[in-house]
């Protein structure tokens, strides 16, 4: 080939290139898919924007741990309502089945059960037949299997087939025998009904703490990973033991389980049942995200303590309350919120204990019962002079060291200075009480702002 073929060929080999990239050798930068928020079911979004924080008005109980300070939050997505007894049973139920289907598939590898039997090895594990593998998934099995403390870490469940509960229609004695593990012992039960063993639907779930590899940039990434594992059953005792001499013996058997209660909101959940949940509906919407080849979507959580103040107060400045104030009545005289008004009259506000989730009016973000109802878990923890150190842009107070977990909003059994949106109070992370609920968030991807924000910005 002579010199003038050569640069023939070569020019036309840049020009293809250049063709096919289609940049022209401009810095265009890495084009992705467009990215369409999706706003998530019983959510509403919240736009980011300024408030004062704290406490308008005189604080009448002279706790005077809200002094007023200018906070800036960005915009996030929130329940309209109260996390429900409905919503947390799907929860539950997940963890139970997925420790049934665990402990299932562990049988049938032991016994070498394979599916087609028509038992218990319907439930074997997906890997348990290498011609139904992926080139992937036949190399993780090979280089991973058994890694981690049970050796059946990262092996995936066959949720296919449908989980029995009916004892009359058990496959086998190995699903007989699996099925008997999950329910408390046979001592244990009385009126001829077994119940199941709740201290068993334990969810475990991983996290990178990133405050400490902020504080920290020498620690390695297997350093910072937190493994948490926590039994997500509601303490249904709560409502007996935090009311003494009192009879609440049918809130305690019924209030979770029974469809009745489906709509009301859940109690009885700790702190860290309720970080727990959230992470557990980012794992599940994410799995199904990745199903359908989408993108996955931001960690749903519990609010900030400036998020869960600025979102009740519904673009109100100053406000008392979540409709504004300074009453908790409305012109008609009918109770804007559930609580105990009137020296102890519980009945007065149309509620004895709770009332559904989506109940009473919203305010102007259309967030339900943001003062009464249950209080509810944020993720802040509780000191007294948090405001006068906290940052003024996105402020967040949450000492892992700290167990005293902030709750706000007020509840069925408080005063009205409770539900006032500048009131804080607190409980322990590990303590569940038949009042004390929660309602979680997301952030928003991008920077939507109130609409007084932007026309200070124009």
């Amino acid at each position: 080939m002579n010199m003038k073929k050569f640069a023939l060929l070569t020019a036309v080999l840049a020009l293809l290139a250049s063709c096919n990239s289609g940049d022209r050798g401009e810095l265009v930068g890495v084009q992705g898919k467009k990215w369409h928020p999706e706003k998530p079911y019983g959510m509403t979004l919240i736009p980011g924007g300024s408030f004062i924080m704290g406490k308008s008005d005189d604080d009448l109980a002279g706790i005077n741990d809200a002094p007023t300070k200018t906070a800036t939050v960005r915009a996030f997505y929130m329940d309209e309502t109260e996390i429900t007894n409905g919503e947390y049973r799907q929860f539950v139920n997940w963890v139970r089945d997925s420790t049934i289907r665990t402990k299932l598939a562990i049988m049938a590898d032991e016994y070498a059960l394979t599916p087609g039997d028509g038992g218990t090895g319907e439930f074997a594990f997906k890997d348990s037949d290498p011609d139904n593998m992926t080139v992937y998934e036949k190399y993780m099995y090979d280089n991973y299997s058994g890694v981690g403390p049970t050796g059946y870490e990262g092996r995936k469940l066959n949720k296919n087939v449908k989980l029995i509960f009916d004892t009359s229609k058990y496959p086998d004695e190995y699903y007989a025998e699996v099925m008997d593990t999950m329910y408390l012992p046979i001592e244990e039960s009385y009126n001829g009904q077994r119940t199941w063993d709740v201290k068993k639907f334990k969810f475990q779930y991983t996290y990178m703490d990133i405050q400490a590899a902020a504080k920290n940039r020498d620690l390695r990434r297997k350093d910072v990973i937190v493994t948490e594992e926590v039994a997500i059953y509601p303490d249904t005792t709560a409502w007996i033991r935090d009311f003494a001499y009192s009879y609440n013996e049918p809130m305690h058997n019924d209030y979770f389980w029974h469809d009745a209660y489906g709509d009301y909101p859940v109690v009885g959940v700790s702190w860290k049942q309720a970080n727990a949940f959230t992470k557990w509906r980012t794992l599940y919407k994410n799995a199904d995200q990745k199903s359908r080849g989408k993108q996955h979507v931001n960690s749903f959580r519990l609010p900030s303590e400036a998020e869960w103040e600025y979102a009740a107060r519904g673009g109100l400045q100053g406000a008392t309350f979540p409709w504004g104030g300074p009453y908790a009545k409305n012109d008609r005289g009918c109770f804007l919120a559930n609580f105990k008004p009137l020296r102890g009259d519980y009945a007065a506000d149309m509620a004895l204990y709770t009332v559904e989730a989506k109940s009473y009016e919203p305010n102007d973000y259309n967030l339900y019962n943001m003062a009464g109802n249950v209080s509810e878990w944020v993720n802040g923890s509780y000191d007294p002079a948090s405001y006068e150190y906290m940052s003024t842009i996105n402020p967040n107070v949450n000492d892992p060291n700290n167990q005293r977990k902030v709750v706000r909003g007020g509840s069925w059994k408080d005063v009205a200075y409770f539900l006032q949106v500048s009131s804080r109070d607190y409980e322990y992370a590990d303590s569940a009480r038949s009042y004390i609920g929660f309602r979680t968030v997301q952030d928003y991807m991008g920077t939507d702002i109130t609409a007084n924000a932007a026309t200070n910005r124009n």
